[in-house]
């Protein structure tokens, strides 16, 4: 587990919430592309790279700085339209390959470890929910958050303070884990633990700067994060027996 720190006692996590895109489900290639073809759509030639960097914001700003328009401006309307048009011939066909390595395993074995699970996205929670269904973990998460049952959306703390309050767990005995900068300064700023994978948008040196964060280079280190801060199931006491000195 790279740059993990120790849980104590005193930072029981009672529940996770997770961001979605880069976090969950490797969308971010296809997502790359379609906002590539999108934007080209409308008449803005835009690199990989710069459609990298858009994702995880919300819409509205995303093709904005795409576009170079306003967020109100037509052309962005209209991309917006377009992108979630085309989000399922282009990415949700892929179904469960969407998968980082170790999701599936790794939601059960935290719910199994009584941890309270949730998603809050910049997703609307239609589309949310949508990607969620065909990679196969819709029930293995509860209250979904997305763009559109908020007022503000990312870095403001608002979605993961909701999806506390759905999950009825406090925000300071709960974790968010994402994968980029404005993920882990929402976490801080809602009082939850900034959990970290590097293995999405943000590079391990960005997200690092971000103090307090706990870095995870896979969903496996994720998992013993979580599970570290855990009190031991008390039904894994019974019939245990003391050591013999």
């Amino acid at each position: 587990m790279r740059g993990a720190r120790a849980a104590t006692a005193s930072e029981t996590i009672r529940a996770a919430v997770f961001d979605l895109d880069g976090t969950l489900a490797n969308t971010l290639p296809a997502i790359s592309k379609l906002l590539v073809k999108v934007a080209a759509e409308q008449g803005s030639s835009v690199t990989a790279r710069q459609a990298a960097a858009a994702i995880g914001k919300p819409p509205g700003p995303a093709f904005g700085r795409l576009l170079g328009r306003p967020e109100d401006d037509s052309r962005v309307q209209t991309a917006i339209s377009r992108y979630r048009e085309l989000f399922a011939y282009e990415v949700l066909c892929q179904g469960p390959q969407l998968l980082f390595p170790g999701v599936t395993a790794g939601l059960s074995a935290l719910r199994a470890h009584g941890v309270e699970l949730a998603v809050a996205t910049s997703k609307t929670t239609r589309s949310a929910e949508a990607l969620l269904d065909v990679m196969g973990i819709r029930d293995l998460v509860g209250p979904v958050i997305g763009q559109d049952m908020v007022r503000r959306g990312k870095p403001h703390p608002e979605m993961v303070l909701r999806a506390a309050e759905r999950l009825g767990v406090p925000a300071w005995q709960s974790a968010y884990v994402g994968d980029t900068v404005g993920d882990m300064r929402m976490a801080v700023t809602a009082r939850m633990e900034p959990v970290a994978v590097t293995y999405g948008v943000g590079t391990f040196g960005e997200l690092a700067g971000v103090a307090g964060t706990r870095m995870c280079s896979s969903f496996k280190d994720v998992v013993s994060v979580i599970a570290a801060s855990r009190p031991r199931p008390a039904a894994a006491m019974v019939g245990a027996q003391p050591r013999r000195r």
